[in-house]
């Protein structure tokens, strides 16, 4: 919700950007990168303290960050004021169901670890479709809904010898309130992989990519207990193209 991302701003402030953590610094930025079309005006949705979108403008693009909470954007724009030499971000407050921008309005839209947070995820991918012009993309960033459902994990049964990775149960959705650091509890909304596909292919965001990427060397190097499910993957990205017309 809204009040538990305003609530835990400084948390993932200090975890998670700035360089803090090794995912986004080898895998998730780099591969945003790869990924958005060239020469375009990028939108970073739930945009956090705004380090895709910092990302975006460095490289050159039309940089725009929505977010909800205003100490992200407070300290996004901090961030962005010491960035000597790159354009600055235009920040916007708004939310993902009712982005504040105009139809046709930019030609790629980001959702970093955003998606599994937002009840109607329905609506947001409407909204992207509304604000990306024709042959935009649509990057998603989420934990991985098959291989990471909640309940899932790494077993290692002393009793049979067995090493695996055990799936949850993955066709049932819920909503829960996970405690992902001390005091610090988010909710998540699990659903089926083909909900998000199927959704975005009925507003005319066609797939264009599917990737599943092994944890990064950073990631297994600061998690050991997780070395052994090195070829499990963690993340997944899914990248669509809005179909020309309306």
């Amino acid at each position: 919700t809204a009040a538990e991302w305003e609530r835990h701003a400084a948390w993932w402030q200090d975890g998670f950007t700035d360089g803090a953590d090794s995912e986004y610094v080898e895998q998730i930025i780099p591969l945003v990168a790869q990924w958005l079309p060239a020469a375009a005006t990028v939108l970073d949705i739930g945009a956090g303290d705004g380090q895709i979108a910092r990302m975006a403008a460095a490289n050159g693009h039309v940089s725009i960050a929505v977010e909800r909470s205003e100490s992200q954007i407070a300290v996004g724009c901090e961030r962005d004021a010491a960035n000597a030499g790159v354009a600055a971000v235009r920040w916007v407050r708004g939310d993902a169901v009712r982005l504040p921008l105009a139809d046709d309005s930019v030609d790629a839209a980001v959702l970093c670890l955003v998606i599994e947070h937002i009840e109607d995820f329905e609506a947001a991918f409407a909204e992207v479709a509304r604000v990306l012009r024709p042959g935009g993309r649509m990057l998603v960033l989420m934990n991985h809904p098959i291989l990471q459902t909640p309940n899932s994990g790494w077993i290692d049964d002393h009793i049979l010898e067995e090493q695996y990775w055990r799936i949850g149960p993955y066709l049932v959705e819920t909503t829960t309130s996970e405690e992902v650091g001390r005091d610090v509890s988010l909710t998540f909304h699990h659903r089926p992989l083909g909900r998000y596909l199927n959704a975005a292919a009925d507003l005319g965001l066609n797939l264009t990519a599917f990737i599943e990427p092994a944890p990064p060397s950073g990631f297994l190097a600061e998690t050991p207990e997780y070395s052994d499910a090195d070829t499990i993957p963690r993340l997944l990205l899914t990248v669509h193209t809005l179909a020309g017309g309306r």
